[in-house]
């Protein structure tokens, strides 16, 4: 059975790949470092230093695993020249609460790089799924963890 490809933008992308570098190139040599200075110190079974730092280079390999899978699985998807009239993959919109007027930007994305407090929603939310194919004035009502939201679309800014 093949994987699942999974979109991403390019920027999501390159964040994968830049945490993968750095978790290589400067956290895995730092901690092995840690391991080392720490089994000088003796006795390993009640050293805290050597635990945590075992601890820590446990938890990096599994990063960079998870980074490796995630990029492997990555397919980039071009947000340069997005269509305007609908939303998609990778387009950035302005919603308002119909219920509060309080307007919201928002920009479809990939599951690894959604984050919703920098306005990224992920492509497998509620949200995204109910707002694929929307076109400016359309309403659209979301089930949110904070409940029922009713929201219309009122720009769909290009990539």
């Amino acid at each position: 059975m093949a994987m699942k490809r999974n979109p991403i933008t390019r920027e999501g992308y390159a964040a994968l790949r830049e945490e993968l570098e750095r978790l290589k190139k400067h956290e895995r040599p730092k901690i092995i470092a840690a391991i080392e200075e720490a089994r000088g110190h003796g006795d390993l079974s009640e050293n805290a230093e050597y635990i945590y730092a075992k601890e820590r280079q446990a938890f990096i390999e599994a990063r960079m695993q998870d980074l490796e899978n995630k990029l492997g699985n990555a397919e980039i998807v071009d947000t340069s020249r997005l269509p305007t009239d609908r939303i998609v993959f990778g387009s950035t919109f302005v919603l308002v609460n119909v219920d509060t007027g309080e307007e919201s930007r928002y920009q479809i994305v990939g599951v690894d790089e959604s984050d919703i407090s920098k306005g990224k929603i992920s492509v497998e939310s509620p949200m995204a799924k109910a707002l694929i194919g929307k076109r400016v004035s359309d309403e659209v009502v979301v089930e949110t963890p904070a409940g029922r939201r009713e929201f219309e679309v009122v720009e769909i800014v290009s990539g």
